[in-house]
């Protein structure tokens, strides 16, 4: 297990509804969170823009290599000589037989290197009890693997916003030796108000490892809403940081890494499993 701390920067935005708005709205954050020392940023899903009619959205969509956010915070990270995870961005998917977007996670290093991808697994596709629906299905092309990615900090896991309701991710992340697991995400307030906190903290004791869950918050250009709450769980399932609020800014935390071991150690469960038969 890694030892020692790390100091991590959360950025809680606000994602307007263009890349270049959004790269403008968030360079003031990331740099707020490494002026406070963070040595790995993290920024919320749907970093590059937040688009509700498809038709709007594709109107800037991009190649993750001309991804106007993309880029920008690579060219930040070198500069800043930070890590950071960009939560994910909109970007074109690369599959030529499916027209429908990625939903991307990208962690870059301090050179401003793209070292990790990670295409969203679980798309959201629902109609809430407010009468709201969802039907990311519809435009996002669904991921196909899980991803753990060694940082200089500790080892990490991705995933993205609706993944946080799939535990079978989670342990598969951190049998593969994920120590932190990112939750970047952009929470509906129905949603968030009933789940966000009670899951995060679940899956950090699930998985004895640190989630890091950066999060959009308020009334978005495109007449959405979302959560807030930033927060950081450790492996024993404490909340040790959060925001409290829908408002953009940056929330810091110092990680104890030792605190893996001895949640892992204390409820070893991760080496419990047993094959057994399905209910009939």
């Amino acid at each position: 297990m890694t030892e020692g701390a790390v100091r991590v920067g959360l950025v809680q935005s606000r994602a307007p509804a263009t890349p270049e708005a959004a790269l403008a709205h968030l360079e003031p954050l990331v740099r707020e969170a490494s002026e406070q020392g963070a040595r790995l940023i993290l920024t919320p899903e749907a970093s590059n823009m937040m688009q509700r009619r498809r038709e709007a959205r594709d109107l800037h969509l991009a190649d993750e290599a001309d991804d106007i956010v993309a880029q920008g915070l690579s060219r930040l990270a070198a500069e800043l000589g930070v890590w950071m995870l960009v939560g994910s961005v909109v970007v074109r998917s690369g599959r030529a037989e499916d027209d429908r977007a990625a939903n991307r996670s990208l962690l870059i290093d301090d050179r401003g290197r793209t070292v990790a991808r990670y295409d969203k697994l679980h798309v959201f596709d629902v109609d809430l009890p407010n009468g709201e629906t969802y039907r990311e299905s519809a435009t996002v092309r669904p991921g196909d693997g899980a991803v753990v990615a060694d940082t200089p900090f500790a080892r990490l896991g991705l995933t993205i916003c609706y993944d946080l309701r799939f535990p079978q991710l989670f342990r598969s992340l951190a049998k593969a030796g994920a120590e932190m697991i990112a939750v970047p995400a952009a929470f509906t307030v129905p949603t968030g108000r009933a789940h966000w906190e009670t899951l995060l903290r679940a899956r950090a004791i699930e998985t004895g490892a640190f989630i890091l869950a950066p999060a959009q918050g308020g009334e978005h250009e495109d007449g959405r809403a979302t959560w807030g709450r930033s927060m950081v769980v450790d492996p024993w399932g404490e909340v040790i940081a959060r925001r409290d609020d829908d408002a953009p800014g940056v929330l810091i935390a110092d990680l104890d890494m030792s605190a893996v071991g001895r949640a892992r150690q204390a409820v070893p469960s991760l080496s419990h499993d047993r094959e057994f038969l399905p209910p009939r």
